[in-house]
C-alpha cells in the first residue's frame, strides 16, 4: 500500500508546538517540531528524522510567565541557538512539499494532541512571515480523541501508559519529545487498527 492511499491522499505529519501563552496571534512560539510519517513495506506507519528548532519570538510578541514557568523555556538562553519564524516554517514546508511530491499526496495534515492548538500557531506564524502553508487549513487528526477511544484517556501521558509506550516525565514539554511521542502513539492505534481491518 502506498502512503497517498492511506488516509485520502493526505500526508501525514506530526507537529508539536511551545509557546508563551495561549494566544496564537499575541503569544510567541518558541519552539516547533515535525515529524513526517512515512510506511513500511509491511505496511505500518513509521517515523522519519524529526525537524525541531527553536525559535526567536516575533516582534512585539507576549511572553506569558506563567507559559514560560510550565514549559522551562529561557528565550535569552543563547545556547537556544533560535531561528526566526520565517526560517524554521519554510525549512519544514519545503521539506513537507518535496515529500508531497514524491508521495504524490494532496496537502499535508497535521497530526497533534490537541491539534486545533497546534494548528492555531502554525497557522498565525504562517500569516505572519507570509509563506504558503502546505497544510490543511482547518482538518487535523487528533491524538486526543484517538486516545479517548482506545485508551479512555485524553491526557497524553496516562494515554502511553496505557498504551504501553515509555513516558518520561522530565522530557516532557519539548516540542520534540511531545512530537515523538504524539507520533509513536498515532503509529501504534493506527498500526494496529489497520491489521484489524
Amino acid at each position: 500500500m502506498q502512503l497517498k492511499e492511506r488516509i485520502r491522499g493526505y500526508l501525514p505529519v506530526v507537529i508539536d508546538v511551545e509557546t508563551a501563552g495561549f494566544n496564537d496571534s499575541k503569544d510567541a512560539l518558541l519552539e516547533i517540531c515535525a515529524i513526517i510519517l512515512d510506511i513500511d513495506e509491511s505496511g505500518k506507519f513509521v517515523q522519519t528524522e524529526p525537524m525541531h528548532f527553536h525559535v526567536e519570538p516575533f516582534q512585539g510578541a507576549n511572553l506569558e510567565p506563567s507559559a514560560l514557568k510550565f514549559n522551562g523555556i529561557d528565550v535569552n538562553n543563547p545556547f537556544r541557538m533560535a531561528v526566526s519564524e520565517k526560517q524554521a516554517l519554510s525549512e519544514i514546508f519545503t521539506k513537507v512539499k518535496t515529500e508531497l511530491s514524491e508521495q504524490e499526496c494532496t496537502r499535508a495534515i497535521l497530526i497533534g494532541h490537541n491539534a486545533f492548538f497546534d494548528l492555531g500557531f502554525l497557522k498565525a506564524a504562517t500569516e505572519r512571515v507570509k509563506i504558503k502553508s502546505p497544510f490543511h487549513q482547518f482538518s487535523t487528526l487528533d491524538t486526543v480523541t484517538l486516545s479517548a477511544l482506545y485508551y479512555g484517556e485524553t491526557v497524553l501521558a496516562k494515554a502511553m501508559v496505557k498504551a504501553g509506550i515509555e513516558w518520561d516525565d522530565s522530557q516532557a514539554h519539548s516540542a520534540l519529545y511531545d512530537t515523538q511521542k504524539t507520533a509513536e502513539l498515532f503509529c501504534k492505534i493506527f498500526n494496529e487498527q489497520e491489521f484489524r481491518l
